[in-house]
This record gives structure tokens, C-alpha cells and sequence, in this order.
């Protein structure tokens, strides 16, 4: 799977170069998401499925606010009228360049998130199981990721960085393992927040 990290941001896109300088697979693109070509762009926004508001109005105002519609449908038909953090849904953009748009939120209502949070890597680990596993239409064979929670969410880039290595490491890099211990869950849960390396692989 390709996955592309875009961002306007110049210390999110170097902090994503340093998180992901040994993966082949992800690619950084300084710029509009909208000029990457892939099958999926990701979005990062609320439980709820609102578009109307951060890199979701830009999707909204690109794709028609009828994919607003769409998404908050599958919400309600598929997931009980709440998209969890840590669950993906997806849906037809009716656009050739980008089919889909996965919807990941990394929060259940706009708010901001800061350092204590491990929701991007959640996020991130939802829409990316989701690609691989989904069997949506021909397959998700490429998805682009904005900055999970680095706008309204106003996590910081380092972290954010450091989360959605995580995420990439365990669902394409590793094998699905339980933690055998609460210490070891709990550890590993803290590496998330720390300036140390993820061991997330058990």
C-alpha cells in the first residue's frame, strides 16, 4: 500500500520526513492533498460526520457537500449514528482521481486535543486497516493522510508524527499481536506520548 502524508505546514512535513525516513512506502508531499492521486483521501475530522469546518470544508467545497451527506448516511446506517474514535467509514466521492474518502475521526466533537491524546494514532490505524482490510470496491491500493489532529485538534507535529509511525508500523510492517502483559499495554501506551522510539510490535 502507498500512503501519502500532504501538509501546507512546514514542520509537520519535516517532522513526518524524520518519523518516516526508513519507509519506503510513505511518501511526503508539500501541498494541497488534493494534488496527490491516489485512490483514498483521508478524513480527520468528527464522530458525527460533519464537513463543514477545517481540511473537511475543502473536501466539502471540492467534492460537493452531497459527500457530507453520504458520509453522515453510512454513519447512521452502518454505526449507530456515532463513528467511534478508533473506526473508519467510507464512502464514494463520485471522483475519478480520488474514488473514496475514509473518514477516521480524530475526535467526537471539534475541540482541541494538545499533547494528551493518543487519538491520531488511533485515527490513523483505522483508516489504514480499513484500506487494507475493507474490500472496498477494486481495493485500496493508495490513501492520503493530512496531519491527524494537528488542526482544530492542534496536536503538536513531533507527536503527531510519532502516532501515524506508529499506526503505519503495526497495521503494514507488523504482525497483529496481544500485549502480554497490562505493562507491557501500558508502556507501550505512554511511548505514544514520549519523545522515545514506538515499540509497538510485542
Amino acid at each position: 500500500m502507498r500512503v501519502v502524508l500532504a501538509a501546507m505546514d512546514e514542520a509537520l512535513a519535516a517532522a513526518w520526513e524524520a518519523a518516516f525516513a526508513e519507509f519506503d512506502e510513505v511518501q511526503v508531499h508539500r501541498g494541497s492533498i488534493l494534488d496527490v492521486e491516489v485512490d483514498a483521501l483521508v478524513s480527520p475530522a468528527n464522530s458525527f460526520g460533519f464537513m463543514d469546518g477545517g481540511i473537511d470544508a475543502l473536501y466539502s467545497e471540492h467534492f460537493g457537500w452531497d459527500l457530507q451527506l453520504r458520509l453522515r448516511r453510512a454513519i447512521l446506517e452502518q454505526h449507530a449514528g456515532e463513528l467511534l474514535i478508533g473506526q473508519a467509514a467510507v464512502v464514494p466521492t463520485e471522483n475519478d482521481r480520488h474514488p473514496w474518502l475514509i473518514a477516521a475521526p480524530t475526535m467526537r466533537v471539534p475541540m482541541a486535543l494538545g499533547r494528551e491524546t493518543v487519538n491520531p494514532y488511533l485515527a490513523t490505524r483505522a483508516a489504514l486497516l480499513l484500506a487494507r482490510d475493507g474490500r472496498v470496491g477494486d481495493g485500496i491500493k493508495s490513501l492520503a493522510f493530512p496531519g491527524m489532529g494537528t488542526g482544530v485538534g492542534r496536536v503538536p507535529s513531533q507527536l503527531c508524527a510519532r502516532q501515524m509511525r506508529a499506526a503505519v508500523e503495526t497495521v503494514l510492517r507488523s504482525p497483529a499481536k496481544l500485549p502480554q502483559s497490562w505493562a507491557e499495554a501500558s508502556e507501550d501506551h505512554q511511548l505514544l506520548y514520549t519523545d522515545r522510539p514506538t515499540r509497538l510490535q510485542y
